[in-house]
């Protein structure tokens, strides 16, 4: 009799365990000549050495498997372990799996682009109304780079730009104020990644979320780099924070060019850093228009009325300067 304890140190266990532990069940049926416990993210299994070594296997592609999808269905359990091999079923194009099991991809040709000049580039700057997926599909590729090791963690940031209120006025300690602002992003995590490994990888700061404010100093090293809503930044905070590049990392820059935050009398530090880098090697821009937007389908209609409006009033200053 042997006995080992496996530890399930990449994903949420209960993925693997299934809803009520459904798949353990199937797997205890499957090795009857073992005493599986499990208990959180540790499974102990005592019997015969010959069927726990062809268990350790099994539980091994079962954990590849839940890394990827985020989920183990009961067929997939019953395909591992009889060794059939899992059928790639997998649709062309996918950059994640959210929790669902639902595949992210690209929705559209500029969605497309930005995954290209993602692997193409080190950096990227993605532009585009509300609702096109920058932000989203953006951390969807940096969660792909961080579970295939490709980077060793996530920076994510946002100007802490008022559009309205002022940020004095919330309440709570200096977290309070700012976590209002980086709501978004983390959103999306939520979508990609099971709450416990989320809270552990935020723990251990391979998932970083912080204000633009709390860049100046660094070097960023290994690591997807995501700075959010940039037409809210000033010339100085774009320079620094694209400054604070390291090795072997990668920076997405994105923004909406149409919801400037700033005071007037400053120039939004995205639109200069277009015109200045554009032709850059190893920089990317990606423009993404009203096609792209993937939300509900009156955020098209918004956008498109708020572009007619701005370019009537456009026409008309110009038609009253020519007066």
């Amino acid at each position: 009799m042997i006995e080992k304890h496996i530890v399930l140190e990449d994903i949420d266990p209960v993925a693997l365990y299934g809803a009520g532990n459904a798949n353990l069940h199937i797997i205890r049926s499957m090795y009857p000549k073992l005493r599986i416990v499990a208990r959180d993210n540790v499974i102990k299994v005592l019997g015969d050495e010959e069927q726990l070594a062809a268990f350790e296997e099994s539980i091994e592609k079962m954990q590849q498997h839940v890394v990827k999808h985020n989920c183990m269905k009961e067929e997939v359990v019953l395909e591992i372990i009889n060794g059939k091999g899992m059928k790639d079923e997998e649709p062309d194009g996918v950059v994640v799996y959210s929790l669902s099991g639902r595949p992210i991809k690209a929705r559209g040709e500029h969605q497309q682009q930005l995954i290209d000049d993602f692997h193409n580039n080190d950096m990227i700057f993605a532009v585009g109304p509300a609702g096109t997926g920058k932000t989203y599909l953006s951390i969807a590729l940096a969660v792909k780079a961080l579970k295939e090791k490709q980077v060793k963690r996530i920076i994510l940031s946002r100007p802490a730009v008022e559009a309205g209120e002022k940020l004095g006025f919330l309440p709570g300690d200096m977290k309070d104020k700012i976590d209002p602002y980086l709501q978004p992003l983390y959103d999306a995590l939520e979508d990609m990644l099971p709450p416990v490994k989320l809270q552990d990888m935020m723990e251990k700061h391979v998932i970083q979320i912080a204000p633009l404010a709390f860049m100046r100093g660094r070097t960023l090293n290994d690591a997807v780099v995501i700075l959010d809503e940039a037409q809210n930044t000033t010339t100085a905070q774009l320079r620094m924070f694209l400054t604070r590049m390291g090795w072997n990392s990668k920076m997405i820059i994105t923004g909406d060019m149409t919801q400037i935050d700033l005071p007037r009398t400053q120039q939004s530090g995205l639109k200069e850093a277009l015109h200045i880098l554009k032709g850059v090697k190893g920089i990317a821009t990606v423009e993404l228009d009203q096609h792209d937007i993937v939300r509900h389908k009156l955020v098209t209609r918004i956008v498109n009325a708020y572009e007619r409006h701005d370019a009537n009033m456009k026409q008309q200053n110009e038609e009253a300067e020519n007066e």
